[in-house]
C-alpha cells in the first residue's frame, strides 16, 4: 500500500555545555580563566528527494534526533558544533504541524525546510572574565534542541488525474496509453493506491495518475477514494473516466457525482481544466455511443472535450491523448511554486528587553534574551546565581517587580525556572 500519511517526532541536538578551567602551566603565576565554549546542537531539515517513493519509511522509524554539540574543555578548546541531520523526504510532501499550521510544501527536487532547530552551546568560563571578576568560576549549559511532532503529507505530482467511479475504466486506460501494469479486475475498487505511468505526448512527456475510484460522499469518508481526493489537487489537467456502456442517464449521473465530490473537497478543482472519456464504447453500436455523447456534452462536460475510447481496441486512444494535450497548459501550473529562502537575520534583544505579567501572588518576566540566560545559568553554582543576579539587576527586573507591586517572598517565574523575590 501506499503510505501517503505519517507521524514523526523531530528534535534539534542539544548545545554542549561550557567549561570551567584555568591555567594550570608551570612559570605562569597568573594563568587565569581557559575554559571553551560548547558547541551548538545540529538542526533537523526535511529535504524532497525523488530517490524516496512514499512516506512507508516513517511508520517504522517516528524519532528523528539531532547530534548534540560537543562541550567545551581547557585550553579555550571549543566543543564542536552537531552535524545537520538531513530527513529525506518524497517531492510533493507537505509538512504540518498538529496545530494544522503548514511549514512547508516541499513540491520540487532539494526543497528543504528546517524543522527542529538545535541548542544554542553554553560560554566557558573565560568569556565571563572582566576587570573586576578575574577568575569566574562558572561557565554556561547548553539549550536543549527544539522538538515538535509533524504530520507528513504526500501529494502526488502528476500532469494528469485520471477520475471515475469505481470500476469505470481507469486502470485500463492507465495500462492502454503508458507502461504501468495497474491490476485490472471486474470489480469495483481494485485499484487501493493511486498508479503512475508516463505517456509520450509529443515532445511532452507526461505523467498519469490513475486515482482509485470515487463515490458519491467521498469527499466526507465514504469509500475509497477519500484517501488520494488529495493527489487531484497536484494535477493540471483531469480525465474523467466515464462507463459508457451503462446508458446515457447513467454516464451523466456518473459524471455529475464525480465533478460534485471534487467540488466538495476542492472547489478549485472543477475550474481545472478537463476531458471526458466515455470508456468501453466497444460494448455498444454507434448510435448509441452517439447519443450518449451528446447527452453528456450537453448536459455534464461544462465545455470540456467528449472522446468515445475503447482500451481493449484501441480506439480514441490517439484523439484522447491529442485532447489532453490540448487542455494542458503550456507551464503546468497546479503545482505550487518554490517559496524563495526565508532571509533569517539576528534580532539584537537585550536583557532589558522584557515584560511583566502579574498572576495572583505569582509574576511571570517574559524576555527573550533574560529567559535564554536563567536556562543557561548552573543554578547549583553560588557564582552563576550571583552574576545571574547582577544581570538582572543591571536590567532592572527587581525594580519592575516591585512596581507590579511584588512582596518578599512571592513566587517569581523566568522561562522554565521558579525563583522567590526577595
Amino acid at each position: 500500500m501506499l503510505a501517503d500519511h505519517a507521524k514523526i517526532c523531530v528534535r534539534g541536538g542539544d548545545g554542549g555545555s561550557g567549561c570551567t578551567s584555568f591555567r594550570r602551566e608551570k612559570f605562569v603565576p597568573k594563568g587565569g580563566p581557559d575554559g571553551g565554549d560548547g558547541g551548538r546542537g545540529a538542526d533537523v531539515v526535511l529535504v524532497a528527494s525523488l530517490q524516496v517513493r512514499d512516506l512507508a519509511r516513517f511508520l517504522h522509524k517516528i524519532h528523528y534526533t539531532a547530534q548534540r554539540g560537543g562541550h567545551g574543555s581547557g585550553a579555550q578548546r571549543h566543543g564542536a558544533d552537531g552535524e545537520l541531520l538531513r530527513v529525506e523526504v518524497p517531492v510533493g510532501t507537505e509538512v504540518h504541524t498538529f496545530d494544522g499550521e503548514l511549514l512547508a510544501d516541499l513540491a520540487t527536487e532539494g526543497a528543504s525546510v528546517l524543522v527542529a532547530a538545535g541548542g544554542e552551546g553554553g560560554r566557558g568560563n573565560s568569556r565571563f572574565q572582566s576587570s573586576r571578576h578575574r577568575a569566574p568560576g562558572f561557565a554556561e549549559r547548553g539549550l536543549p534542541g527544539q522538538e515538535r511532532w509533524l504530520n507528513l503529507t504526500m501529494k502526488l505530482l502528476a500532469d494528469v488525474g485520471l477520475v471515475g467511479l469505481p470500476n469505470a475504466g481507469k486502470s485500463s486506460l492507465l495500462a492502454a496509453l503508458t507502461r504501468a501494469r495497474p491490476r485490472i479486475a471486474s470489480y469495483p475498487f481494485t485499484t487501493l493506491e493511486p498508479n503512475l505511468g508516463v505517456l509520450e505526448a509529443g515532445e511532452r512527456r507526461l505523467v498519469l495518475a490513475d486515482i482509485p475510484g470515487l463515490v458519491e460522499g467521498a469527499s466526507t469518508g465514504v469509500g475509497l477514494g477519500h484517501r488520494f481526493l488529495a493527489h487531484i489537487e497536484r494535477t493540471a489537467v483531469l480525465v474523467y473516466v466515464i462507463d459508457a456502456s451503462e446508458g446515457a442517464e447513467a454516464v451523466a449521473s456518473a459524471l455529475a457525482t464525480v465533478r460534485a465530490e471534487l467540488e466538495a473537497f476542492a472547489p478549485r478543482l472543477i475550474d481545472r481544466p478537463g476531458v471526458v472519456a466515455l470508456s468501453k464504447c466497444d460494448l455498444v453500436d454507434e448510435e448509441t455511443e452517439g447519443q450518449t455523447a451528446a447527452a453528456v456534452s450537453r448536459d455534464g462536460a461544462a465545455g470540456m472535450t467528449v472522446v468515445p475510447i475503447s482500451s481493449a481496441s484501441g480506439r480514441g486512444l490517439s484523439d484522447l491523448v491529442a485532447a489532453v494535450a490540448a487542455a494542458l497548459p503550456e507551464q503546468v501550473s497546479s503545482r505550487p511554486e518554490p517559496a524563495a529562502a526565508p532571509v533569517l537575520r539576528p534580532v539584537r534583544d537585550r536583557a532589558s528587553s522584557f515584560t511583566v505579567e502579574r498572576d495572583g501572588d505569582v509574576f511571570r518576566v517574559f524576555g527573550a534574551t533574560l529567559e535564554r540566560l536563567v536556562a543557561k545559568a548552573d543554578l547549583a553554582n553560588e557564582e552563576a546565581v550571583a552574576y545571574l543576579q547582577q544581570v538582572m539587576e543591571h536590567a532592572g527586573v527587581s525594580d519592575a517587580l516591585r512596581r507590579a507591586g511584588a512582596q518578599p517572598g512571592d513566587t517569581v517565574l523566568i522561562g522554565e525556572n521558579e525563583f522567590e523575590f526577595s
